[in-house]
């Protein structure tokens, strides 16, 4: 018997899953999702022996399915990333924050880290701007699959597209041998990173305050309310003062939250908030 390779999602674990998803993560999986929700679990039915996902949404909702629930959730989250997304920011981060920031203790959180390339873009722009200065970055994400990557700082060298070549010169080591086609983020700029794993729905207290809060091309993924919890969350861990960045992508407009608009997804907490 060939457990779970051909098995097609029906209705009703669709909406179990759907379920299961939303309140884990916040996020809606949207009607016309059932072939990709199959195609990203259908791997686990066959490790797990099961024929089927009404089968596979039994066995999660019974005692041994929380490391499983924990599994599905990583299969499901969306890693669309890449160095120097949206140039601007970084443009804007290096030429009108840097200057502002104390000389030493500067902490930066990237809530969206994904697999680290948006991090590792602070990263270089932080020690090309403050070199050895005292800075930190903080990159949180839902998925302990892809913080893990993002830890290691091994990436292929088919995605350097957008990454500035004295960056890649700077601040990447190509791999030979076995891990030639590949490079590796410098070991000064990993030693300054904190990889953490964090749901945006909950208050991020255990982490600390920041000078500056990357959270980019996450909201997108939430509906108006659930928005603004986040935010309003993240603001929380943001310095009177301090910046945040958004997707160009997305919009807080409507949103009653401390910031004054500095330039389109770009915005600076209130200072007496």
């Amino acid at each position: 018997m060939h457990f779970g390779r051909q098995a097609a999602i029906g209705a009703r674990a669709f909406r179990h899953i759907q379920a299961l998803f939303h309140a884990e993560s916040g996020i809606h999986l949207a009607e016309g999702k059932q072939a990709l929700v199959a195609s990203r679990l259908r791997k686990r039915l066959e490790a797990l022996g099961l024929a089927d996902f009404d089968a596979y949404c039994a066995f999660i909702e019974g005692g041994e399915g929380g490391a499983e629930r924990r599994l599905l959730i990583d299969l499901l989250t969306t890693n669309e990333t890449y160095f120097f997304r949206e140039p601007m920011h970084f443009g804007h981060l290096a030429e009108n924050v840097l200057p502002t920031l104390p000389g030493r203790g500067v902490r930066i959180w990237c809530a969206a880290a994904s697999s680290g390339e948006e991090p590792y873009s602070i990263a270089m722009t932080l020690d090309a701007g403050l070199g050895h200065a005292d800075w930190e970055i903080v990159g949180t994400d839902l998925s302990r699959r892809v913080l893990a990557r993002a830890a290691d700082g091994l990436y292929p060298m088919a995605r350097i597209d957008h990454l500035p070549p004295d960056f890649l010169k700077r601040y990447c080591l190509r791999g030979t041998g076995a891990y030639a086609g590949m490079l590796r983020i410098a070991p000064q700029l990993r030693a300054r990173m904190r990889f953490a794993e964090h749901n945006l729905l909950h208050r991020p207290t255990a982490l600390g305050q920041f000078d500056v809060i990357f959270l980019r091309n996450v909201l997108i993924y939430f509906d108006a309310p659930t928005r603004e919890r986040i935010v309003r969350q993240a603001l929380d861990a943001l310095r009177p003062g301090g910046w945040l960045y958004i997707g160009r992508a997305e919009s807080l407009h409507g949103l009653a939250l401390p910031l004054a608009g500095e330039q389109p997804s770009i915005y600076r907490k209130l200072p007496c908030a």
